[in-house]
C-alpha cells in the first residue's frame, strides 16, 4: 500500500502545528485529527478529536510554556513516526521529556490513530510532592 498525496504531507503539516502549539492553535485540532480518532498516551486514552484537545487543555492549564521540539520524522505508507523533547515547568520547576509518536492517517491525511510513548517517571521526578518518592524509588530499584 502506497500512501495518498494527502498523507505524504499530513505528517509534515502536523509536526509543524505540534511545534507552535498554543491554547489558541487547538481551534484547528479538527483539520489534523478525525472526528473519531483514538489518542493514546501513559495517562490518557481518549477517542474524539474533542476529547484529544480536552487533553492538550489540560497541559496547557498544568504546564507553564508546554513545547514539544521535534526531533526527527518518517512517513511509510499510512503510517508516520516522529521523536520529540517536550519541554515545560511545573510550580517553577523546568523539565524535558523525550518521547515519540505513532500516528495512523486516513486517506484525506487527518490521523485515525495517535499513540505516544514517553517515560511517565522521567515527568513524576521532576513534580513536586511526588518527584521525592519517584527518584528514591529509582535509586533503590534501578541498576
Amino acid at each position: 500500500m502506497t500512501a495518498t498525496t494527502a498523507q505524504l504531507g499530513a505528517l509534515s503539516a502536523l509536526v509543524d502545528w505540534y511545534s507552535t502549539l498554543t491554547p489558541d492553535s487547538l481551534d484547528a485540532i479538527g483539520r489534523f485529527y478525525l472526528p473519531d480518532a483514538h489518542f493514546t498516551d501513559p495517562f490518557n486514552s481518549v477517542c474524539g478529536y474533542a476529547a484529544i484537545r480536552t487533553v492538550f487543555e489540560h497541559m496547557f492549564d498544568t504546564v507553564d510554556t508546554p513545547r514539544f521540539a521535534i526531533q526527527s520524522q518518517v512517513m511509510g505508507h499510512d503510517e508516520g513516526f516522529a521523536t520529540w523533547i517536550f519541554t515545560g515547568a511545573v510550580r517553577g520547576k523546568s523539565f524535558a521529556v523525550p518521547g515519540s509518536s505513532h500516528l495512523r492517517f486516513a486517506e484525506d491525511g487527518r490521523v485515525s490513530a495517535h499513540s505516544d510513548y514517553w517515560d511517565a517517571a522521567a515527568l513524576w521526578r521532576e513534580l513536586p510532592l511526588i518527584g521525592a518518592p519517584v527518584r528514591w524509588l529509582q535509586r533503590r530499584f534501578m541498576p
